[in-house]
């Protein structure tokens, strides 16, 4: 680990990042203040999510208003008979 002023980490921020890449801990003071510039090597990526049987299952949007609108018409026609209809059907 180095240690350096905010000033001088400043005047060549991309050495200093370089060397925590390839090297070890930067440390800059300010002040009272410390900061600690550490390279960390990125993880994997998260793996790609295979279809499950929930998604085979699942239904499209589509699909879903349609069994939603006849679900609706059914209660509807208990409730107050066939008086009209709550949607205009499509054809």
């Amino acid at each position: 680990m180095i240690t350096v002023s905010n000033s001088e980490f400043f005047a060549n921020p991309e050495m200093y990042f370089d060397y925590a890449r390839e090297k070890d801990e930067v440390r800059v003071e300010k002040g009272h203040e410390v900061y600690h510039i550490v390279y960390e090597t990125p993880t994997l990526k998260q793996p790609v999510l295979e279809p499950d049987d929930d998604l085979r299952r699942a239904i499209s949007g589509e699909e879903f208003k349609q069994r939603a609108l006849e679900t609706v018409e059914k209660v509807h026609r208990k409730f107050y008979g066939n008086e009209r209809e709550v949607s205009p059907r499509r054809s």
